[in-house]
């Protein structure tokens, strides 16, 4: 990873281990030190700072480290929330809040989590919070839509391709938007940049998320982190499903509408058959194509930014090194 990128997630870290949420209930505090302690890419944050310093200098960046520790905690927030309501056991290879104490608990500390997101928001500058607050009140609102598109879409037979798009666009990349406008607005950039930076960060954010979803099945297991082939093992609609329902012939349809329908079966050979006709229809490529017209577009966005090209070298780097991850 870029060098300066790995300081600046140092300095995040630091800042998150010195920041107190609470003490007493141990009960409702200890899962919030817990789930901010299982790590993480610091994505939210990162994009935060790196934004700012399209246009301030990096020792300034202390200045600006709590509201951009706001993002992270909303993040955590959310995913503390969606563990429970997709009852999933492990977070980052460890168990979730939710089966380490309760679904109780974990609702209250989530609670707490947003609170103390607003709190660390309160350290901008007073003329600028109104409309930061409202930036971050309609994209925390949009979080919450793609997530019920997203529970939505598990009862629903079919999912269309614009459908998922517009609910990864909500659940996963409009907090990227939002966390780079951040950088934007607190950095004093114009109306105009601070728009140009959020459809970067949203543009990015849903080549991100079909990055995840191309991972999630062919990915290489040791560097992956966690089961591969898990989105075929549970039906996710992703968009590697819903391409291969709409260009199969009748025979593929059929098989995967099969493996779709069971119950019970081999995990492992459920995932090498659904690949196999994955690979027969292409489905990889197209979706490294998707991947790409958004990322172009995004960066798009990023060479319109009114700054000298030389500062958004890190931005732009970056962006490249996180559609050529392998986990």
């Amino acid at each position: 990873m870029i060098t300066s990128v790995s300081h600046i997630i140092e300095k995040i870290n630091q800042q998150l281990a010195k920041h107190t949420f609470g003490k007493q209930p141990g009960e409702l505090y200890e899962p919030i030190d817990y789930i901010l302690s299982l790590g993480g890419k610091r994505l939210r944050p990162l994009l935060t700072i790196l934004a700012y310093q399209l246009y301030r200098d990096e020792d300034k960046m202390s200045e600006i480290l709590n509201p951009a520790l706001a993002v992270e905690v909303f993040h955590n927030f959310t995913l503390m929330h969606d563990d429970i309501m997709d009852e999933a056991p492990l977070r980052r290879g460890k168990p979730t809040v939710h089966h380490k104490w309760n679904a109780n608990i974990a609702i209250l500390s989530g609670d707490v989590m947003l609170v103390r997101a607003y709190d660390l928001l309160l350290d901008v500058p007073p003329r600028q919070l109104p409309a930061i607050i409202r930036a971050f009140n309609k994209c925390a609102a949009e979080v919450c839509e793609g997530q019920q598109w997203d529970m939505n879409y598990e009862s629903h037979e079919q999912v269309s391709e614009q459908e998922y798009l517009e609910m990864i666009r909500l659940k996963t990349a409009v907090l990227l938007g939002f966390s780079l406008e951040l950088g934007g607005m607190l950095a004093g950039a114009t109306e105009k940049d601070c728009q140009r930076l959020y459809e970067f960060g949203v543009n990015i954010g849903i080549s991100f998320q079909l990055k995840d979803d191309l991972l999630d099945v062919y990915a290489d297991q040791e560097k992956f982190g966690k089961q591969v082939g898990g989105d075929i093992i549970a039906n996710k609609k992703t968009f590697l499903l819903i391409k291969a329902l709409e260009k199969a012939n009748s025979q593929q349809k059929t098989e995967l509408e099969e493996w779709l329908t069971r119950v019970t079966f081999e995990k492992e050979e459920k995932v090498e058959a659904v690949k196999k006709i994955y690979d027969a229809l292409d489905i990889p490529a197209l979706t490294r194509q998707k991947m790409n017209d958004y990322f172009q577009t995004g960066m798009q966005y990023l060479q319109q930014i009114n700054v000298d090209e030389s500062r958004k070298e890190v931005l732009h780097d970056f962006a490249e090194w996180l559609m050529a991850r392998e986990k």
